[in-house]
């Protein structure tokens, strides 16, 4: 089973997965990474290291979640659906083009951060 990258990694792109992938499948989208579903060689090195747990095995994947099956799949495919296979990414490369659900994914807002309350004298 090939890994994916869920939700979690929007907006956050920490990156350190790509440094553990010894096949370099891990591409650098706008707002988030993407594991090319034929590249992955399923050693699970990114899946250890990813500091958000946004990887996991396709088949480990939570229902909410399921659709990044699909959407690290198609992040790969052409116009005509057919997968395309750059063969290997370099942090030199320019961001690739994100998955239209990703593109429309809410912006994450901080937290409101909460006023201390009064200590009293």
């Amino acid at each position: 089973m090939t890994l994916i990258i869920k939700s979690e990694c929007i907006d956050v792109k920490d990156g350190i997965c790509t440094t553990s992938c010894p096949v370099d499948c891990i591409y650098e989208g706008e707002r988030m990474y993407y594991i090319h579903p034929t590249e992955c060689i399923e050693c699970g090195m990114c899946e250890s290291i990813c500091p958000v747990d946004a990887i996991r095995y396709e088949d480990e994947v939570e229902e909410k979640d399921a659709a990044f099956v699909r959407i690290n799949a198609e992040a790969f495919h052409d116009e005509g659906g057919e997968i395309v296979e750059p063969g290997g990414w370099s942090k030199s490369d320019p961001p690739i083009k994100d998955h239209p659900e990703v593109a429309d994914w809410p912006v994450a807002t901080p937290e409101k951060v909460r006023e201390p309350e009064p200590q009293d004298s």
